[in-house]
């Protein structure tokens, strides 16, 4: 149990610079309050809350799941406040599964350049859908976005009843206020906003680009260690959820909700972000990549990339995730008389790659911070010609992977490009050809090596 009990009030987060103060621990059972005594003890639901406050549940698993995932607020209005007749509005660059336009050809091997940003672009409108893999309307499945953000979101709010996001900054901060408190995200750390959770985005900066991938599905979780044990990989210490953090401001506001694959938006008198106090286990986390410890061969052979995985979102199906996180970041690599880079491989998960900073080791030339890679499921694929020679004939002491942090996002189902990303996004139309120099080396004599 963590529990805070010294938050500041305020009528406005933004104009008294209150700062996120944050909870450590995963899927932990918080508990926290910004004005004392707000937060009831012994029960969920007493007849009168104290200040005035309604109590409300927020669930993101069915009651009788177990563990259930629910969070109880403690608010200045209940949610149905916040909630008016709702208009349907057109988000052209946000697309969800199923999304299969018969004029793309998804089959194959891609890459893109870094998206440029641009000018008037906030968290809703500046997302732009790469890839869409199963079905949001059966929750199964994910989507891949980049995020393009030049301007802070002024009393209009979020929140998504599809999914839970997955939030890859790589360039820019922003600023996460959510009905459960105050979140910043920056280059080398993730975040995690689950389905359901009102929220708007501020910008830090001048400009945030980065990657988000909506998981459809079950939620994330910690991978099971297996063999490796206790110890490792990330650490549920090291992911922090915010401390309750409210606004009491009267003022014309405007909640977007994208519910099974439309967006509606509603108007409403004030800001929702009105919970006081709060507790239980469904909350937003962030997460410092820089804290994560990768486990790998120390003799010999490269293991599967499946052993840096950060977080996964279960399938049903044993063996095949709906979704996995992972991350190839800087590391030690010691193995003898082995390839040391990503083999050629065929594999069911299909995989898109992102660079957040320098050199990913089987694609040193092209794959650019901000750039993106698809292989999609049973798409042959693996490291260049360069890559391949240099890895066949250096010498093999122990190497320091530096200055290089990529993530994969992998899924059992095919992901289908987006009208979008095949004919706007800036595509590496040569990239299929990365592979035509490879040479035939075989050579029949025996012993030959």
């Amino acid at each position: 149990m963590n529990t805070q009990t010294t938050r500041k009030i305020t009528t406005d987060l933004r104009s008294n610079g209150l700062a996120p103060g944050y909870m450590p621990g995963w899927a932990n059972d918080f508990e926290t309050e910004a004005l004392g005594g707000a937060l009831p003890q012994g029960q969920n639901s007493p007849q009168r809350c104290n200040y005035g406050l309604y109590g409300e549940q927020l669930s993101g698993t069915a009651f009788t799941a177990n563990p259930p995932e629910r969070t109880w607020c403690y608010r200045i209005r209940p949610s149905v406040k916040h909630s008016a007749r709702y208009t349907k509005i057109d988000m052209p660059y946000w697309k969800s599964a199923p999304c299969v336009d018969p004029d793309v050809v998804s089959l194959g091997q891609y890459r893109w350049d870094p998206i440029e940003t641009q000018k008037g672009l906030n968290w809703i409108t500046g997302m732009r859908t790469v890839t869409t893999a199963g079905d949001v309307n059966t929750q199964v499945g994910m989507a891949t976005h980049v995020y393009l953000v030049t301007e802070s979101m002024v009393d209009d709010y979020f929140f998504s009843a599809d999914s839970e996001l997955l939030v890859i900054p790589q360039e820019g901060r922003l600023r996460f206020y959510t009905e459960l408190g105050i979140i910043d995200l920056e280059p080398k750390e993730i975040g995690i906003i689950p389905r359901g959770l009102v929220y708007r985005v501020e910008l830090i900066g001048e400009a945030a680009r980065g990657f988000v991938c909506e998981n459809y599905g079950q939620k994330f979780e910690l991978p099971g260690r297996g063999p490796i044990g206790a110890n490792c990989l990330a650490n549920p210490r090291d992911f922090k959820a915010p401390v309750a953090a409210f606004e009491d401001r009267e003022v014309p506001s405007t909640i977007t909700i994208k519910w099974c694959g439309q967006f509606h938006k509603t108007e409403i008198g004030q800001s929702p972000l009105d919970v006081v106090a709060w507790h239980g286990n469904y909350a937003p986390y962030k997460y410092d990549l820089r804290n994560y410890c990768p486990v790998g061969a120390i003799l010999f052979d490269h293991p599967d990339p499946s052993i840096f995985t950060v977080l996964t979102a279960p399938s049903g199906v044993p063996g095949t995730a709906n979704i996995d996180f992972v991350l190839f970041r800087e590391r030690w690599m010691v193995m003898e008389d082995t390839f040391r880079p990503p083999w050629y491989h065929k594999n069911i998960m299909s995989e898109l790659m992102g660079n957040i900073y320098g050199e990913y080791d089987a694609k040193p030339q092209g794959f650019v911070p901000g750039g993106i890679s698809l292989h999609n499921m049973m798409i042959p694929h693996g490291p260049d010609k360069d890559a391949f020679e240099k890895a066949s004939t250096s010498d093999l002491k122990p190497q320091k992977l530096d200055n290089t942090m990529s993530f994969m996002i992998e899924t059992r189902f095919p992901q289908h490009l987006t009208e979008f990303a095949a004919k706007e996004a800036p595509l590496q139309d040569t990239y299929i050809d990365c592979w035509d120099d490879i040479e035939k080396k075989f050579d029949g004599t025996p012993g030959k090596k």
